[in-house]
């Protein structure tokens, strides 16, 4: 064998662990844009007015965001809103039963999917939106949190966003914490 021999074997060699490694680099950049086509966010977003003394009420005012930043579609999309135990927080909103009476039903309205009697969860889904196209946005908008303060409190609301993707559910990047100290006033400076 001469030395042109060995020349060429070694170029074929090198050129079949080019291949090979072309192959894998192939196939590790397909995984990461399947898994890049699909980025879903969802986040609130609030106001608040309170006010730290006894017996009067507090609100905040928010919406719940589901974004779909992806390349891909995100089919039957719904959410669930969910209200710490210990809060004092009453929690409303614009959404229906799927078993109610009302006639006309809203644009970009939202079905509630769990027992009424729940005050801690709120599963809702979009009505007349069973895919969220990429670079599109729903909202569950303007709902209320109202809260008398008797004494010091604490709570969060917390948002998650589920759907055929994601069955474990995608946690919102925020959640609503609020807390309070009541102030005692003093009744001797009065006098």
């Amino acid at each position: 064998m001469n030395r042109a021999d060995d020349v060429r074997d070694k170029i074929a060699e090198w050129q079949e662990m080019n291949t090979s490694y072309l192959k894998e680099i192939k196939s590790l950049v397909t995984e990461m844009k399947a898994w890049r086509n699909f980025q879903v966010i969802c986040y609130f977003t609030y106001s608040l007015n309170i006010l730290h003394e006894r017996g009067h009420e507090n609100l905040s005012l928010g919406s719940f965001h589901v974004q779909n930043l992806g390349t891909k579609p995100f089919k039957n999309p719904y959410i669930c809103i969910k209200v710490s135990p210990e809060s004092p927080f009453d929690f409303s909103g614009k959404y229906f039963y799927k078993d109610s009476k009302q006639k006309m039903r809203l644009t970009n309205a939202w079905e509630r999917m769990n027992d009424p009697l729940d005050k801690q969860e709120y599963w809702l889904k979009p009505t007349g939106k069973q895919v969220l196209n990429p670079d599109e946005t729903i909202s569950f908008s303007n709902f209320q949190v109202k809260w008398i303060s008797e004494s010091s409190y604490a709570g969060s609301i917390m948002g998650f966003t589920y759907g055929d993707e994601v069955s474990e559910g995608i946690s919102a990047l925020n959640q609503i914490n609020v807390s309070g100290t009541l102030v005692e006033e003093d009744e001797d400076e009065d006098e």
